[in-house]
């Protein structure tokens, strides 16, 4: 059996960005700087109201965009998804597989229905406001996990997004038994403050006793802890995690590696767009501590990686170009 780095497990959307004005947003109903689940009629009317600007696509999901950075950076990782057998689901396989990323989809045939979408709004501060119908990736379940991969994999990545469906949290919490089982480790991000604010319950039965690693943001942690004291907020999260890497925007990051609170210093640049900026993080930290880093270089690692992805339009970097800050960040 292939042995991974990172097991990821997430929804698989096909990205549609948009750069709008903040007018539009207010239009469209739309919540700033949030996720927010849509049904498939809402998510086309948007579609039919946006036109010719919603013609930049790309496959994510923010599950699958740390993925596919572990990969980039030259890991071994698998990702666990559903997609449809629709032109976009048909895509989503392509991209996976070209990314260098092994994935259930090879193995577990696609059925009818249509392929998650993510329409993500950017606005001119650089803030991302995410509207998603999930397609048939609501249905994820466990029919979509691989035991051998996530019992082979150093860690098992979880997607907090998982929590707003049944199948796909028990999927998540199997993955997590299993990983467990196998003597793995855990990893899993809150992914949007959203999912803390009116998923906590299902995030902690997703977190079971405890994970091994927690990605999140000041405002995720904020909202799970009930509070808006960082300092009662890290207490909370070293209750629920071994280590985490606590995100803080410009201020740059925190990263508890069991022991000791690190600060991991930013990287100042102009930002145009912060999609997946988080992910991308997450995937130069995993990338870092399953290669042989320690816990403070692979935070520079992934502050470096997601304060270049912020100064271009999308979620994703040219390989090469990660390449480049992965040698700086060794010193090569």
């Amino acid at each position: 059996m292939t042995r991974y780095d990172v097991y990821g497990l997430g929804n698989a959307l096909l990205d549609v960005e948009c750069e709008v004005e903040p007018q539009v947003l207010v239009e469209l109903g739309i919540d700033k700087g949030v996720m927010t689940l849509l049904d498939e009629a809402s998510q086309n009317k948007i579609l039919a109201r946006l036109g010719d600007a919603a013609s930049k696509r790309s496959c994510g999901g923010s599950g699958a965009n740390t993925i596919v950075a572990v990969s980039q950076f030259g890991g071994k990782a698998f990702y666990s998804c559903k997609v449809a057998n629709d032109e976009p689901g048909e895509y989503y396989l392509h991209d996976l597989l070209a990314c260098g990323v092994d994935t259930n989809l090879k193995s577990h045939p696609p059925e009818s229905g249509i392929t998650g979408k993510c329409l993500v709004f950017v606005t001119p501060d650089a803030d991302r406001s995410m509207n998603t119908f999930l397609g048939i990736s609501s249905s994820l379940s466990n029919i979509e996990l691989v035991p051998e991969a996530i019992a082979n994999s150093t860690y098992t990545y979880i997607e907090g997004y998982l929590v707003t469906g049944e199948s796909s949290k028990q999927a998540a919490i199997k993955a997590r038994e299993i990983a467990t089982h196998a003597g793995q480790k855990v990893a899993l991000t809150l992914s949007d403050q959203n999912m803390a604010k009116f998923f906590k319950p299902g995030l902690l039965e997703m977190l079971g006793g405890g994970v091994d690693l927690l990605f999140t943001n000041d405002s995720e942690a904020f909202e799970m802890a009930g509070t808006q004291d960082l300092t009662s907020a890290i207490a909370y999260l070293k209750t629920i995690s071994k280590t985490f890497a606590l995100t803080l925007g410009a201020k740059g990051s925190l990263i508890f590696d069991g022991q000791t609170l690190l600060e991991i210093a930013p990287y100042p640049v102009k930002a145009i767009d912060t999609v997946g900026a988080g992910d991308m993080y997450a995937g130069g930290v995993l990338y870092g501590i399953t290669n042989g880093m320690d816990w403070a270089t692979a935070g520079k690692l992934g502050s470096l990686a997601s304060s270049q992805l912020v100064t271009i339009p999308g979620a994703r970097m040219a390989t090469a170009a990660l390449e480049v800050l992965l040698d700086e960040v060794k010193g090569v």
